[in-house]
């Protein structure tokens, strides 16, 4: 076991241990760390349990069957698969949080590319980016804003009513880059594609309980439940199908112990250190004057620097609640900013990860230039849509 942790994996257990140590030595008080811990409990039950439906599904075949109707659908014109595979990729992102755009989605793209003769390149960054661009509208859609929601006060329905306006000019920044960089002719070189021949799937009962499952948790969203509930809710249907039908394929893997992982440490180190003087390079970095785009930019800029989540949390809490807009600007920056560097956003680290493994060539410096300029155009024109609509 100890063999197969990689570099990610030590760095996410150095971090709970050290946050372990902060608690032992009392540099964080004990009741702050269970003030700490016990916010991120139903965030912690939420993300086990939505990625073992992620993971499920995608091992049911759903993802594999909309992505090759997808292809089919588009009848090789490359127009139209490009709008139904960013349409795909955001309803993904919004609905099923964006690291299972980034750890499952992105694979099934993959293998699509060969068999419809598609560049895989295009595929794999209308994945990456619209995995984070497009994961402002609901809370489960990142884990930046379940970390926010308590402190903003605002309900899922409240949220998205808030939300909208930026997520659509988020997504239609992306579209735009992801267009001009990736998918128009001069950069994918072919007028057409080959559709794919359609098929079957494997286990009709379990594409069904697991496409129910989805619709569910969807559903359950809507009408208002917590986040952890409909989750827990979906992951009972999809599981208990697999028991009849698969029970071989439950397996100890399908629990994200690396992300439960990173996450506790992250609420035990963050705390620490902004009892200990970050809170105040933060309240320097962001000024005092309210500025939204100032505190987008310092979100953006920390995620690209230190990844997303410390830098939400770093500066969140030298926010008062009672500056919904503030704090819903920074969701901005560390939503949409989080582009340029591969440690950026945990969804990118998986990502890369993913693009390694099927042999697709990222070109980093391209990477890293054309995503400074998305995350520079995508925050501005969101945060402008938040002030001006939100």
């Amino acid at each position: 076991m100890l063999r197969r942790l990689g570099v990610l994996d030590w760095i996410r257990i150095g971090l709970l241990i050290l946050g372990l140590v902060f608690v032992a030595t009392g540099l964080l008080p004990w009741h702050a760390a269970v003030e700490s811990l016990s916010e991120i409990g139903p965030l912690l039950i939420f993300l086990v349990a939505i990625i073992v439906v992620a993971e499920l599904t995608k091992e049911a075949q759903v993802f594999d069957a909309i992505a090759a109707r997808m292809a089919v659908l588009g009848r090789g014109n490359y127009v139209a698969l490009f709008f139904l595979c960013t349409a795909f990729a955001s309803f993904v992102t919004i609905f099923l949080n964006l690291d299972t755009t980034a750890v499952l989605l992105t694979p099934v793209m993959l293998a699509l590319a060969p068999r419809a003769r598609i560049a895989a390149l295009p595929l794999a960054m209308t994945t990456i980016w619209l995995a984070n661009t497009a994961s402002l509208l609901l809370p489960v859609s990142n884990l930046t804003n379940l970390l926010g929601m308590r402190k903003i006060g605002l309900s899922t329905q409240e949220f998205a009513a808030r939300m909208w306006a930026p997520q659509i000019a988020a997504i239609a920044v992306t579209m735009v880059f992801l267009w001009v960089f990736f998918w128009r002719r001069g950069e994918r070189r072919d007028l057409r594609y080959t559709p794919p021949v359609l098929e079957p799937v494997g286990d009709r009962v379990l594409f069904g309980a697991a496409a129910a499952g989805c619709l569910l948790f969807i559903v359950l969203l809507l009408v208002g439940a917590h986040v952890a509930v409909a989750a827990c809710a979906a992951a009972v249907v999809v599981v208990a199908a697999f028991v009849l039908r698969a029970r071989e394929r439950l397996t100890w893997h399908l629990i994200p112990w690396q992300l439960v992982i990173f996450v506790t440490g992250l609420f035990l180190v963050v705390p620490t250190l902004s009892g200990h003087g970050l809170s105040a390079l933060m309240t320097w970095l962001i000024g005092t004057e309210s500025d939204p785009y100032r505190t987008a930019a310092v979100g953006a800029g920390l995620s690209n620097l230190i990844n997303n989540l410390p830098a939400y949390k770093a500066v969140e809490t030298v926010i008062p609640a009672a500056e919904q807009d503030h704090l819903l600007a920074l969701l901005a920056g560390t939503n949409v900013g989080p582009v340029i560097t591969p440690w950026a956003s945990l969804a990118t680290l998986l990502w890369f990860e993913s693009c390694r493994r099927h042999d697709v060539a990222v070109p980093m410096r391209r990477f890293l230039l054309i995503g400074a300029g998305l995350a520079v155009v995508g925050t501005a024109a969101t945060v402008w849509a938040l002030v001006t609509f939100g």
